[in-house]
């Protein structure tokens, strides 16, 4: 696991390195995520070849999450798994269950690379290790990457401490505006619209090799703990056989374990481009407008037409969710960030805006007031929202679940639902179950 002691320390950056190192070296490499994260996953893959998996102790069941693991193994010689947020991070409660990386740390006896951002700093950054390495007995801090190094003389000050206290340090990495990412408003600009990824690629490989001892990370490697039977358990049961999904620049955020589970339970999936005009297919029997950034392409989408009546259309007799995003386009209309109102597929009744920014972000669980294409009424579902946009208006439709965050305090009710149609800012990652 590559962890850190906050968000923005340099996980990401250190994480792809590693990758592009190794799969140069012609080691079969694969990445995850610990968290609900959706962005950087896509990263991993295109830089690695496979797909990158999410592992989360809160919103997924042990059996769920142990099963994830395991297939994140397939076809891979080392798995590389990035920490979201701080190594220790999450919910104060349950033990094991907080959606910490350090719970899946302990659960799999991953070996934890600290990555430690030393500007600012030297000698001082041996203090915080040693924290994180005496924390919890149950996570084991295997070395140390110094990270964002201005000089060989500032990495031997910090080298020198680390060995003080017996944590070796397994790589120096300089700093190099650019390797830096860009970002937007939910995190990186995705991986499809990164127009130079691969020479990025080749770069972050080129400085792993110089700064960091390969070597010496492959040694720390270590196969997951993993239960002697393990099945091939489905997140979120299929919406359909035949499902239309949403798949472009606006439309993009679906997590891979979903999709696996789907597969898996026979199911098949069909992309479509709202953006190039084309909506779901006829022969399909279930729609499903993954999150993404709708709101970057509001005036492009109110101009497709086809999208909009073939989607109506579909919408007649057959289910269609969206989330996130896919959730926003459901509506009536969006206003984009420069104000500018833009009408919407108007399948549900409320409107949304990008103008009037309000971040939302944390776990929710959801349970089902009526059935839909997630699920039967009643259903328990566990996921999260991260997003800006806001509701400028609910309009007339029922609400599609009651809301709890992660403490299990109310949040009222969530999503709209009307006719076969339904949609929520909620993003799920399984059905019910504590990961404890």
């Amino acid at each position: 696991m590559i962890a850190a002691p906050r968000s923005g320390g340099g996980k990401t950056t250190l994480t792809l390195a590693l990758l592009a190192a190794l799969r140069r070296r012609g080691v079969a490499v694969r990445g995850a995520k610990t968290g609900p994260d959706y962005i950087d996953p896509a990263f991993h893959e295109a830089l690695t070849g496979r797909t990158s998996l999410n592992l989360d102790s809160w919103a997924m069941p042990p059996h769920l999450l142990d099963g994830v693991m395991a297939q994140a193994q397939v076809g891979c010689e080392v798995l590389v798994t990035e920490a979201s947020m701080g190594l220790f991070d999450g919910l104060m409660e349950p033990a094991g269950a907080r959606g910490a990386p350090a719970d899946i740390a302990a659960r799999y006896g991953l070996p934890v690379l600290l990555v430690l951002d030393i500007s600012g700093q030297g000698q001082s950054a041996a203090a915080t290790a040693l924290g994180f390495a005496t924390l919890d007995p149950a996570v084991k801090i295997a070395g140390v990457i110094l990270n964002r190094v201005g000089s060989p003389r500032h990495a031997d000050m910090a080298t020198r401490a680390m060995e003080a206290i017996n944590l070796p340090v397994l790589g120096a990495f300089g700093r190099d505006a650019q390797l830096e990412l860009p970002e937007r408003h939910l995190g990186l600009v995705q991986a499809r619209e990164h127009g130079g990824l691969d020479a990025l690629a080749e770069r972050l490989a080129t400085q792993a090799e110089r700064d960091l001892d390969l070597d010496a990370i492959l040694t720390c490697a270590a196969p997951p703990r993993l239960p002697p039977s393990l099945g091939n358990p489905c997140a979120l049961p299929p919406p359909g056989q035949r499902i239309a999904v949403a798949d472009d620049a606006a439309f993009s955020f679906l997590y891979a374990h979903i999709i696996a589970g789907w597969r898996q339970a026979g199911a098949e999936l069909h992309p479509f481009s709202p953006l190039a005009d084309e909506g779901p297919g006829a022969d399909c029997d279930a729609c499903w407008l993954p999150g993404g950034y709708p709101e970057l392409h509001a005036g492009r989408l109110a101009a497709c037409g086809n999208f909009r009546t073939t989607l109506a259309h579909f919408a007649r007799t057959r289910p269609v969710h969206g989330e996130c995003g896919g959730f926003m386009v459901l509506g009536e209309s969006l206003t984009d960030k420069a104000g500018e109102t833009h009408r919407m597929t108007g399948l549900l009744g409320h409107a949304t805006s990008f103008a009037k920014r309000r971040m939302n972000l944390g776990y929710r669980s959801a349970t089902l007031r009526e059935g839909c294409a997630i699920g039967p009424a009643g259903t328990v579902l566990r996921g999260h929202e991260f997003h800006y946009a806001t509701v400028t208006n609910p309009g007339p439709d029922a609400p599609l679940a009651d809301m709890t965050d992660g403490y299990g305090v109310d949040r009222g009710t969530g999503g709209a639902r009307r006719g076969h149609v339904s949609g929520t800012f909620f993003h799920v990652l399984s059905t019910s179950g504590n990961a404890a």
